[in-house]
């Protein structure tokens, strides 16, 4: 008769953990929802990481973009030397394969800072990234070291510094983009400065 109790109470247990268990997996969310945006990925410097668009980012939400729709690359090769762009440009092209996957969208945004420019233009250039690149917008970037000319088929704005101490404005230039010259900003305060916050959401719109 005990035996009978238990095996009734444990079959009850049974079907309760499995009610459970059912109705917890029908309310799995997605791991990425569907979005208004493209996917915005950002591209770091020389010496930088992906934790220096802090401050972009949680402007970006403010404006309508959410947690989802945001990624930061960590570039493996740190220094100005004869491999940078053929070595970041290859991860560069991984993560956006990576974040199209995840999306489920056919093209990504790219804000990037500095040598992050170069990275992405060689990319965009050079591995095929025109395909998969909607919007290009570069901070201070080393555009010239790969090309003077934007890329077609990118809607390319290129945006820095008169007072930028650590790349030339005509290196940033790119003929055939939306050139837009500030002044007062260096060029670590690209990074967290309202002004270019404000224009970087202009440029991705």
């Amino acid at each position: 008769m005990k035996n009978k109790f238990l095996i009734k109470r444990m079959v009850s247990c049974l079907l309760v953990l499995m009610t459970v268990f059912t109705f917890g997996l029908c309310q799995v969310k997605p791991a990425y929802a569907k979005t208004e945006h493209n996917p915005v990925v950002f591209v770091h410097g020389l010496g930088g990481a992906s934790y220096n668009f802090a401050f972009i980012e949680n402007y970006l939400k403010t404006q309508g973009w959410s947690q989802d729709e945001l990624f930061a690359v960590d570039l493996p090769d740190k220094v100005l030397d004869v491999g940078n762009n053929a070595i970041n440009s290859r991860v560069i092209d991984n993560y956006v394969n990576d974040v199209l996957q995840k999306t489920g969208k056919s093209k990504v945004d790219i804000v990037a800072h500095s040598m992050g420019g170069a990275n992405s233009l060689y990319y965009i250039t050079k591995l095929g990234g025109n395909a998969k690149v909607d919007k290009l917008v570069t901070l201070g970037g080393a555009n010239g070291l790969v090309t003077s000319v934007a890329p077609e088929g990118v809607d390319v704005t290129s945006i820095y510094s008169l007072n930028d101490m650590i790349v030339n404005n005509y290196l940033s230039h790119l003929q055939g983009a939306n050139n837009i010259r500030i002044y007062g900003v260096g060029h670590i305060g690209l990074l967290n400065n309202s002004n270019v916050n404000s224009l970087i959401v202009k440029a991705l719109q």
